[in-house]
């Protein structure tokens, strides 16, 4: 067996799940549970924005919808297909799933929404979602493409 290295960021022992939202729950997903944060209205087309920017071969879609049962929430895209990203302002790349693409975007969307309107409500969401990116089992990729 061997040590845990102290400097791992992943953690598999914290329990986090994510839950699908229906398509009855979608229309108010954003508002439900971002409406406390100044200029809730661009998260997600800026999340689109970073996936744009991190993934030369993505092209839109339809997303998937999650809750957290810390209370975070994110987006993915609604595919099956491997990702790959790079990011170019910190010369990281990842071959990734649609899950772990949809969470990567979401945290550097997260960041940039949290310093640009100051909100500690942003922050939170940030730090719920990177708890379960922590959790995930592409923990290092997710983590590769974010610091």
């Amino acid at each position: 067996m061997s040590a845990k290295n102290p400097h791992d960021k992943c953690n598999r022992q914290n329990v986090i799940t994510a839950k699908c939202v229906s398509a009855n729950a979608r229309y108010d997903f954003w508002h439900r549970n971002f409406s406390q944060i100044p200029h809730w209205m661009t998260l997600e087309s800026n999340i689109f924005a970073w996936m744009n920017r991190l993934c030369e071969h993505y092209n839109g879609g339809v997303w998937k919808f999650y809750t957290l049962s810390n209370g975070g929430a994110f987006i993915v895209p609604d595919n099956g297909v491997i990702w790959s990203l790079y990011n170019e302002m910190n010369g990281n790349c990842a071959e990734m799933s649609h899950e772990a693409a949809g969470i990567s975007a979401c945290l550097l969307a997260y960041s940039h929404h949290a310093c640009r309107t100051e909100s500690e409500v942003m922050t939170e969401h940030f730090y719920w979602l990177r708890d379960y990116g922590l959790s995930h089992s592409e923990c290092r990729s997710i983590m590769q493409i974010i610091d």
